[in-house]
């Protein structure tokens, strides 16, 4: 037997999270902001130099930044 998730070609985890989006949706206004900004997540990194940590950032602003800055040098 295969999951309906599974035979439109979705990962479980994508499964979830268009899932999730559903339930979030289907709320009153006041819960569903609440439930929104609980979806929300940043991910934030630090590089790690003579056993001391750096300044930490922001993964999605990092992740833009550099790849402004490989088109800038012609994606090398």
């Amino acid at each position: 037997m295969t999951f309906a998730w599974k035979a439109a070609g979705l990962t479980y985890n994508r499964y979830l999270a268009v899932a999730s989006r559903v339930v979030r949706r289907s709320l009153k206004e006041e819960k569903r902001l609440a439930a929104e900004r609980r979806g929300v997540s940043e991910i934030r990194f630090a590089k790690w130099s003579n056993g001391k940590q750096g300044e930490l950032k922001n993964l999605e602003q990092a992740n833009a930044a550099a790849a402004v800055e490989s088109a800038a040098h012609g994606g090398q």
